[in-house]
């Protein structure tokens, strides 16, 4: 199947065309740009020499439907609300990884995105993809909303606690981290070099827009309390730590909670839970699809521990849009996405 991917140059563009160009099934077809088209992708990322040797194209919606089976929008929020609504009306399949329509209510997208919000209709029809828990809806869409990937490793990791009821109401807080690449490439005084190097910084305390997004998949669940959720800026290039503590409502043992985690997981070939007592680290996801997360019980103040790891580009972006590309076009889900984490 030809594939198509908006927004080339950024690093979720790059990220994709590194799945894609040894992709069992989607092939590469062309790479789109509104800023640098008539350029080589090449001149932009010269690690592609040889390996995707294309010219970035100017966005036509009409001859992008022509040419390809499916498009990937790896475009900033507010640029994918106009270009996704387009390239459906000429029958495309779109896998969108911005954050334009993961948002059900325009009000909350234009509160916490301070953006127009995509029309009403285009946010109804958009499908919130998260494979490992809502794989069924994915199958029957041409259009999906990539998940962020705060929320990836914050969803994933409170999803068996919730799901089976064994949490307090308002007692989630999240304590999270990502490296710097999730800021993208536009530079700010914060992630300048000086700023950044042997510095640890929280940023937007209790106004991340990810917050609604992971309160409106909760909310699905039963879990109708907001959540407390902070996010810090690391010294590294890749890698997300969701740290996650919530409050029991009952006793329960270690190997218990060890054993809900793995049951509800058994079958998922992305998810990898880790012994009793043992924690994930960022790189030992490094580079791949995978959530590893570890649970820890404190039988001390009757709550729980839960750490989620993800590679921010991968299970956070490029690696989860090809993931539910596969699960769309009814191919194997692993396709292309069978890497070894990077280590060391």
């Amino acid at each position: 199947m030809k594939a198509g991917v908006i927004g080339a140059t950024g690093y979720g563009g790059a990220e994709l065309l590194r799945i894609l160009q040894s992709h069992p099934e989607f092939q590469i077809e062309s790479v789109y740009s509104s800023s640098q088209q008539g350029k080589s992708i090449v001149d932009h990322y010269p690690h592609l020499t040889n390996i995707v040797p294309m010219t970035l194209e100017d966005i036509d919606p009409a001859a992008i439907s022509r040419n390809t089976d499916i498009v990937f929008l790896a475009t900033p929020s507010g640029v994918s609300a106009e270009i996704a609504p387009l390239l459906l009306k000429e029958g495309c399949t779109v896998v969108d990884l911005s954050g334009d329509f993961r948002l059900k209510k325009i009000t909350d997208y234009e509160k916490w995105y301070k953006k127009t919000a995509a029309p009403q209709e285009w946010l109804n029809r958009a499908v919130y993809a998260l494979p490992e828990l809502n794989r069924s809806s994915i199958k029957d869409t041409k259009f999906i909303s990539n998940p962020g990937c705060y929320p990836t490793a914050t969803l994933l990791g409170l999803a068996p606690l919730v799901r089976n009821g064994l949490i307090e109401e308002g007692s989630v807080i999240i304590d999270a981290k990502s490296g710097v690449s999730g800021a993208g490439q536009t530079a700010s005084f914060h992630t300048i070099y000086n700023e950044l190097n042997e510095n640890f910084k929280i940023y937007k305390v209790n106004a991340h827009q990810h917050i609604p997004e992971i309160e409106q998949m909760l909310s699905g669940w039963g879990y109708e309390s907001p959540i407390t959720f902070n996010t810090h800026l690391v010294p590294m290039t890749r890698g997300i730590m969701a740290t996650i503590y919530a409050t029991l409502k009952s006793d329960i043992s270690q190997v218990e909670i060890n054993k809900v985690y793995n049951d509800f997981y058994k079958d998922e070939p992305f998810i990898r839970v880790r012994k009793n007592g043992t924690f994930p680290a960022t790189k030992e996801v490094y580079g791949s699809n995978f959530c590893d997360m570890g649970i820890g019980v404190d039988t001390r103040t009757g709550r729980v521990t839960v750490v989620s790891v993800i590679d921010n580009l991968m299970k956070g972006a490029a690696g989860q849009a090809i993931q539910n590309a596969n699960i769309l076009c009814g191919l194997d889900e692993t396709a292309g996405l069978h890497f070894t984490p990077v280590y060391p």
